[in-house]
């Protein structure tokens, strides 16, 4: 499957396809220790983080959906990722073929309501689109990003064990108008 990556914009936001010069600025955001904290404990490194971006290209030509890069209209700077993914996670109970939502905001932007705004927008494009239910798997300890699951519509359904990790996963369905 071959997929044109869309762009989505809000009124502070355009969300499009990560590109080769987005490295620096996606670094910045995996290499920072905030990040790491609840992504698996570790800051990742310029190779890692490219091989993050082109994992991101990838997910669309293989799934028709993946990560956007999350840009702030103002600036221009890219400040965060957002997406579905089926990262083929060895976790347990399995995630089965169930889309997996996921979000990184560099920690200056945190507090802002925008990961909610971008994570609002993949939501109703998914929608759209005719993706049905989508997960996450989250860090109990992360409590900024449960309430934005909640408040995007994800409810908990369970736990999963993930590098020897318990993490929560949420639920949402298809919202239709």
């Amino acid at each position: 499957m071959i997929a044109t990556i869309p762009e989505l914009r809000t009124d502070r936001l355009v969300l499009r396809a990560h590109v080769g010069d987005d490295l620096a600025d996606c670094h910045a955001i995996w290499a920072h220790p905030d990040v790491a904290r609840f992504t698996g404990g570790r800051t990742s490194t310029r190779e890692q983080v490219w091989w993050r971006i082109l994992r991101y290209g990838g997910l669309w030509q293989m799934l028709g959906y993946g990560y956007f890069a999350v840009v702030d209209r103002r600036s221009g700077r890219m400040i965060g990722d957002v997406g579905l993914a089926d990262f083929r996670r060895d976790c347990t109970p399995a995630l089965g073929e169930t889309p997996e939502a996921g979000w990184a905001f560099h920690p200056d932007v945190h507090g802002q309501g925008l990961a909610s705004e971008a994570l609002a927008v993949v939501l109703d494009w998914a929608d759209k689109t005719g993706i049905g239910q989508i997960c996450c798997i989250i860090d109990p300890g992360n409590a900024a990003s449960v309430r934005l699951a909640n408040k995007a519509g994800f409810n908990k359904t369970g736990s999963v064990l993930y590098h020897a990790e318990t993490l929560t996963r949420l639920d949402r369905f298809r919202q239709t108008p």
